[in-house]
């Protein structure tokens, strides 16, 4: 398979490794492309606002993302100096060796390269982490997010719908 990722990209016992990332804050393929962890009540205000505007299916709040803050390393994108998507990064936990990485781009800045540098960052972090397997979620109901995750090598693995609520999700492994 064809690897989503530049020059640095490689195979290692199956599971893709990131052998180069852009210096912090800034991404090698998007001009004018800065990312930062939110710490402070702005930033997770702007990680929040591309959040409940990607999956409306699943608002979170302010005190949610505060909480989200404390056990996920979670990075904010800005082109420019606007606001243009986010990440979450699930670290490894209870004794497995699997990361979460979730990639959200808002709609009107999709198909420009920052999915794809938001996701080589997560997945960079998921192994500085010390991840070996990594999964992505996505909403069922979400078209694009689901052709860029196929597109970066994930798989389908299982849907479910959580209690209380309606939203189908998928949880996807990055192939091997």
């Amino acid at each position: 398979m064809h690897s989503p990722y530049p020059e640095g990209g490689c195979t290692d016992a199956g599971v893709r490794r990131l052998t180069h990332v852009p210096p912090a804050g800034l991404a090698a393929g998007v001009p004018d492309l800065r990312f930062t962890q939110p710490v402070d009540d702005d930033a997770l205000k702007d990680w929040l606002h591309v959040h409940n505007v990607t999956i409306p299916a699943h608002e979170l709040s302010l005190d949610d993302v505060r909480e989200r803050a404390r056990r996920h390393h979670l990075e904010v994108a800005y082109l420019g100096g606007v606001l243009v998507g986010c990440t979450t990064v699930r670290p490894p936990e209870d004794g497995t060796r699997t990361a979460t990485v979730i990639a959200r781009v808002l709609a009107e800045h999709r198909r420009q390269g920052i999915g794809t540098e938001l996701h080589a960052r997560g997945l960079f972090k998921a192994w500085e982490l010390g991840a070996e397997l990594i999964e992505t979620v996505v909403l069922a109901s979400n078209d694009s997010g689901l052709r860029f995750a196929r597109k970066h090598g994930y798989v389908e693995t299982e849907r479910y719908v959580l209690p209380g609520e309606t939203a189908e999700w998928i949880d996807m492994n990055l192939e091997r």
